[in-house]
């Protein structure tokens, strides 16, 4: 995803999922080398797998992330 994904499920616990996808419709996802082409593929999208094989959703919200601000940075110094 080209964004923070939040767990917003209320499930706790360690899940071993198996999801298939076409990952051609990733945002962020880099194009093939030249000369190759991504296969066609039959597969869904993530979010349409999301959804059909997990019974989650996928949706896009506004709200507060963690970030880190570097104001400052010097070389550093010989012991």
């Amino acid at each position: 995803m080209d964004r923070p994904v939040l767990d917003r499920t209320g499930l706790s616990g360690v899940f071993d999922l198996d999801l298939s996808f076409d990952p051609g419709g990733l945002p962020g996802l880099p194009p093939p080398p030249p000369g190759a082409d991504r296969p066609p593929s039959d597969a869904p999208s993530v979010f349409t797998a999301v959804q059909e094989q997990l019974g989650l959703k996928l949706e896009s919200t506004k709200g507060p992330v963690d970030v880190l601000v570097i104001d400052h940075v010097e070389h550093p110094t010989e012991n």
